[in-house]
């Protein structure tokens, strides 16, 4: 019987901890694999930033993060050749943002004290968060998109970047 109930609580005991991970795992840098999004009030399931996007994310252990994201078929223009339509567009084309974060092995919290749009700058931003080899999975919750205002699920797909490659 003692057997049956020491087994009992080790099943409970990983069934409640589930796939979390700790914080120390999370710090580090992250390459964007891809963005998507799902429009909720049509189903209608695109790539946010391109179907090959830019993006880096990072965790400090100071518990500071930053993030860019862009997509990767933006005008290559040069100083001579910007103008105020190019600014527009490569703003539109882009996410940014920095601010501390919080980490509970599922979920992650990013508190935002700068961003890209200003609309961002002093809010809370909530992913889930999957871990799957040296990938992480981030999926929200319904939302307005920062770029639209649509409501929108988004998927991202980070990979962790070797210390070894730079």
């Amino acid at each position: 019987m003692l057997e049956a109930v020491r087994l009992f609580i080790f099943a409970c005991a990983l069934y409640f901890s589930g796939p979390a991970f700790a914080e120390s795992e999370l710090t580090g840098t992250y390459r964007l694999i891809s963005a998507t999004r799902t429009i909720v009030e049509t189903g209608q399931t695109e790539d946010s930033f391109g179907k090959d996007p830019i993006g880096y994310i990072m965790y400090g252990s100071d518990g500071r993060m930053m993030v860019l994201m862009v997509r990767s078929d933006r005008p290559k223009l040069t100083f001579k050749t910007l103008t105020d339509a190019n600014r527009a567009e490569l703003f539109e084309s882009m996410a940014a943002y920095s601010g501390t974060f919080d980490f509970d092995g599922k979920k992650i919290v990013h508190h935002i004290d700068a961003s890209w749009n200003g609309i961002l700058t002093g809010t809370d931003v909530v992913r889930s968060v999957e871990k799957k080899g040296r990938r992480l999975i981030y999926t929200t919750n319904q939302s307005p998109a920062p770029t639209d205002g649509k409501i929108s699920t988004s998927m991202l797909i980070w990979e962790k970047v070797d210390d070894a490659k730079r």
